[in-house]
C-alpha cells in the first residue's frame, strides 16, 4: 500500500490545486488518477472543442447577413473534415502537453485507470492500493441515453463520438432539446446538414426563460427543424441505410416519423460514480448517484471534496473552477469558506447566442414575490449599435428586487450574449448587488453595451413587462 499525502481523481478543475499545494509543501507526494485522457470533459470532449467547432458555424451564419449591408459575399467551400482536423489537432496538442506534464512531476504519481474505493480513503487502482487521508473527487459526469426502444440496435452519437467524425452526415437528427441539442443542431446545419431537433420539453432549451426559448425557436427554425413536446418512442432502420426516429405528441398522441442519416443523443449528462464505489469509502450519494457535499464542498466523510460534475449541482467548467478555490481554502487553508451560487452564468453558442446569470423570473417571483420585482427590457434594435446591425427582436431582459434595487438575474439572446452578460456579472458578486453603477455610470456610444444600461434604464413592474410582450408580439 502506497500512502499519500493527497488524491485527486479526475484531472479537470481539481489541478487547480496543484500549483499552490506544492508551492506550500515541495515535499508533498500526489496521486492522480484519470481513467480518461487528462484534462477532464470541458478539454478533451465538452466545451473547448464544440467552441472550435461552432466559431466557424458562426462566421458562415455571419457570412449569410452580409446581403443586408448591400455586400455580395459567396461562401464556395466548407471543408468539414478540416474543420473537424483542426479541433483534434488542438484538444490533442494540450492533451499531450497536460499528459507530459504529469507524467515528468517530481511530486505526482499519475495513474490513468480506473480507481475504486475498497475502505474509507483507501482505492484500488488495478493491482495497487493506494491511501491518504485528504482525496479530492473531480469525477466529472457521463453520457445520458434515453431508453428509447430499438436505439440500441443502430448505431448513434453523443457529444463524445461526435468529435470523431470525418465526413459530414446529409442528415442528422438530434435527440434532446437542450444547451447541447442548439449547439450542435447550429454547426451541423451551418455545415450543411438537414437537421431535425426533437425535445421532449414543450419548451426548446427549456433552461432559458420562456421568452427567450421562443425567440431561440423562431430564428433557428430558419436553418433546422426544430420539433418541441415530442417523446421519441421507438428508432429503427429504414430505407438507404437511413434511421427512422418515431416520436410522439406528448399532448395529442400523434406519432410523428423523421428519417435521418445519423442521429446524435442530447439528452444530458448523468453521475459517474457507479465504478467508483463511493459507498465502500462511506461517502453518501443521491438518489441519482451525485456524490453529496455540504456547504464547503465536504462529502460525508471528512476531509475527502467534491466539485464540479461529481455533485450534479452546476455542470459548467467555470463552476468547477469555482469550487476549486473554495476547496483549497477549506481544504488546505481550514477557512470554512461557503459555496455560493447565487449568480451563476452560463452561455449557449447557438446562432442566435444565449447568456444567463441568476435567477429567472419565475424563480425571483417565488423567492422574493412578484410585487417586489422589477423587470427591465431593451431590445438591441433600439440603439444605435443594434440598428447599424440590422438585427431584429434581440433582447436584455433584467429582473432587480424593487426594495434593495439589487441584481437577481439578467436574461440575454442576440450577438455578444455571453460577452454582454459579463457587464452585469461582476455587480453581482459586490457586496450590495446594485444596479446603480449602470444605471449611473457612462457606457460607451453607440457600442452594442448600451443594450444593457438601457435595460437596467427601462426598469417595469412584471405585470408591465408581460404587458409590453404582447404588444411587441
Amino acid at each position: 500500500m502506497i500512502d499519500y499525502d493527497l488524491i485527486l481523481i479526475g484531472t479537470g478543475s481539481s489541478m487547480n490545486l496543484i500549483g499552490p499545494m506544492i508551492d506550500a509543501d515541495p515535499d508533498i507526494k500526489i496521486a492522480v488518477i484519470d481513467k480518461d485522457e487528462p484534462g477532464g470533459i470541458c478539454l478533451t470532449r465538452g466545451c473547448i472543442p464544440s467552441k472550435l467547432l461552432l466559431y466557424p458555424a458562426e462566421l458562415i451564419r455571419e457570412i449569410g447577413t452580409a446581403w443586408k449591408f448591400d455586400i455580395d459575399a459567396k461562401i464556395n467551400k466548407i471543408d468539414f473534415k478540416k474543420i473537424m482536423e483542426r479541433m483534434r489537432n488542438t484538444i490533442s496538442e494540450e492533451i499531450g502537453l497536460i499528459r507530459e506534464g504529469l507524467y515528468n512531476n517530481e511530486n505526482m504519481d499519475y495513474y490513468p485507470e480506473v480507481a475504486e474505493f475498497v475502505a474509507p480513503y483507501t482505492l484500488k487502482i488495478g493491482n495497487e492500493t493506494i491511501t491518504s487521508k485528504m482525496i479530492l473527487l473531480c469525477t466529472g459526469s457521463k453520457i445520458t441515453v434515453p431508453p428509447v426502444k430499438g436505439l440500441g440496435d443502430v448505431d448513434y452519437l453523443t457529444s463524445d463520438t461526435i468529435l470523431k467524425m470525418t465526413e459530414l452526415p446529409e442528415s442528422l437528427a438530434i435527440i434532446g432539446g437542450g444547451y447541447i441539442a442548439a449547439e450542435y443542431g447550429h454547426f451541423f446545419s451551418a455545415m450543411g446538414s438537414k437537421v431535425t431537433i426533437i425535445g421532449r420539453n414543450p419548451q426548446f432549451i427549456p433552461e432559458e426563460e420562456p421568452e427567450v426559448s421562443e425567440l431561440a425557436k423562431k430564428v433557428m427554425s430558419e436553418h433546422m427543424d426544430l420539433i418541441t413536446d415530442h417523446e421519441v418512442i421507438e428508432v429503427e432502420l429504414g430505407d438507404g441505410g437511413k434511421k427512422k426516429v418515431t416520436a410522439k405528441d406528448r399532448s395529442s398522441g400523434k406519432e410523428i416519423v423523421v428519417d435521418a442519416e445519423e442521429i446524435l443523443v442530447a439528452t444530458g449528462r448523468g453521475p459517474n460514480t457507479d465504478i467508483l464505489h463511493p459507498e465502500n469509502g462511506g461517502i453518501e450519494t443521491d438518489s441519482r448517484g451525485w456524490i453529496v457535499v455540504n456547504e464547503y464542498l465536504e462529502t460525508s466523510q471528512p476531509n475527502i471534496w467534491a466539485l464540479g460534475d461529481a455533485t450534479g449541482k452546476h455542470l459548467f467548467k467555470h463552476v468547477a473552477n469555482y469550487e476549486s478555490t473554495v476547496v483549497y481554502y477549506n481544504a488546505v487553508l481550514k477557512k470554512n469558506i461557503k459555496v455560493d451560487y447565487h449568480a451563476v452564468p452560463h452561455a449557449v453558442f447557438s446562432y442566435p447566442e444565449i447568456a444567463s446569470v441568476g435567477l429567472r423570473e419565475k424563480e425571483a417571483i417565488e423567492k422574493y414575490g412578484e410585487d417586489n420585482l422589477l423587470i427591465g427590457f431593451k431590445r438591441y434594435e433600439e440603439t444605435a449599435k443594434g440598428h447599424a446591425m440590422e438585427v431584429k427582436d434581440y433582447f436584455v431582459k433584467v429582473i432587480v428586487e424593487m426594495d434593495t434595487d439589487r441584481i437577481l438575474g439578467a436574461h440575454i439572446i442576440g450577438p455578444s450574449a455571453s460577452i454582454l452578460v459579463h457587464e452585469i456579472i461582476p455587480l453581482m458578486y459586490t457586496s450590495d448587488q446594485s444596479a446603480g453603477p449602470i444605471r449611473n455610470g457612462m457606457t460607451i456610444h453607440p457600442a452594442l453595451s448600451e443594450v444593457v444600461s438601457r435595460a437596467f434604464n427601462s426598469l417595469m413592474p412584471p405585470v408591465h413587462y408581460h404587458h409590453s410582450l404582447e404588444h411587441l408580439h
